[in-house]
């Protein structure tokens, strides 16, 4: 881990904390909420033993990056901005993407907006669904799940954030990294306050909570909550890319304990050629059997080992 390098790059506004290690092919990785670079600690390691050159950044809103107040600063074009502006700035054209979880999210959004600078994309947890010009992400969520639902539950600003300090960062961070029921998290008012005292399991150390709280602690959660709150206006947003697909050649990998797995429709889409419709260069998806949301974290090796074995052939 000490020969991971960490500086500051100006990008789009902010300045971006990111982690790199190693030299060859660029391998760019997107992480998840409430998570950082520090996500994808076992890859950067892996994939730079390998002969590749490993970046992952504290993506807007997160650890050592700028936090920008307003849920506003927080869209698809905003995030697509910072990445593009750091491969800019370390004059690099192409890259291998991974994603997971949010940062899965904008991968796919990276793709659609500048496809030409993605070799290939990895995505874990979140397959690419195309835009429902009919309604807007949070009427669908709420008509799904309820107002309880935890996306929805995010929305009210400062809300959250309290229950969170209420519950404190630790049990916070392992409530969300620890679980494994493929149920919707529908949480209703307070219930973030009474977290529970989690057992970690084998892939999840005390010292690498203490990592995440450290940052979460002087970061706050405001700017990961904020890509929750963005999600309709990113829907406004990218309404000229109605209908459009992924060209980019891609793998996906998602734990079959994955809540995003469960969500109705979704399995039927991905193995039944809906997903393969909107994105007509999957070459792969992988379902990983006993494994839940942050697949990365839990499955290092194995997850190293797809990404390695996909890109490899580009």
């Amino acid at each position: 881990m000490e020969k991971i390098e960490h500086t500051t790059v100006p990008t789009n506004g902010i300045n971006m904390h990111i982690a790199s290690i190693g030299t060859g092919p660029v391998v760019l990785f997107l992480h998840g909420f409430p998570e950082l670079w520090y996500s994808w600690r076992h890859q950067l390691l892996s994939l730079s033993s390998l002969g590749y050159r490993c970046i992952a950044p504290d993506l807007r809103g997160f650890g050592d990056t700028d936090a920008p107040p307003s849920a506003a600063s927080y869209t698809a074009l905003h995030i697509v901005g910072d990445l593009v502006g750091l491969l800019d700035h370390l004059g690099i054209d192409q890259v291998f993407l991974v994603g997971h979880d949010w940062g899965a999210v904008m991968a796919w959004y990276f793709c659609l907006l500048k496809p030409d600078r993605v070799k290939a994309l990895v995505n874990m947890s979140l397959a690419y669904r195309p835009r429902n010009p009919e309604r807007k992400p949070l009427e669908s969520f709420r008509a799904l799940f309820g107002d309880d639902y935890y996306i929805c539950r995010f929305q009210e600003p400062g809300e959250i954030e309290e229950e969170f300090a209420h519950a404190g960062t630790a049990r916070i961070i392992k409530r969300f990294l620890t679980s494994r029921s493929p149920r919707p998290p529908c949480i209703p008012k307070g219930g973030f306050r009474t977290s529970p005292n989690t057992t970690l399991p084998a892939w999840l150390s005390e010292e690498d909570v203490n990592y995440f709280v450290s940052k979460f602690d002087n970061r706050g959660f405001t700017g990961g909550l904020n890509y929750y709150r963005a999600l309709d206006l990113t829907w406004e947003l990218t309404a000229p890319w109605t209908n459009a697909q992924i060209k980019v050649p891609v793998k996906f990998i998602v734990g079959d304990l994955d809540i995003t797995y469960h969500i109705p429709g979704v399995q039927e889409y991905i193995h039944k050629g809906g997903f393969s419709r909107e994105v007509p260069f999957l070459q792969e998806v992988v379902v990983m059997e006993g494994a839940a949301h942050f697949i990365n974290q839990e499955k290092p090796e194995e997850i190293s080992a797809h990404i390695y074995d996909f890109i490899k052939k580009f």
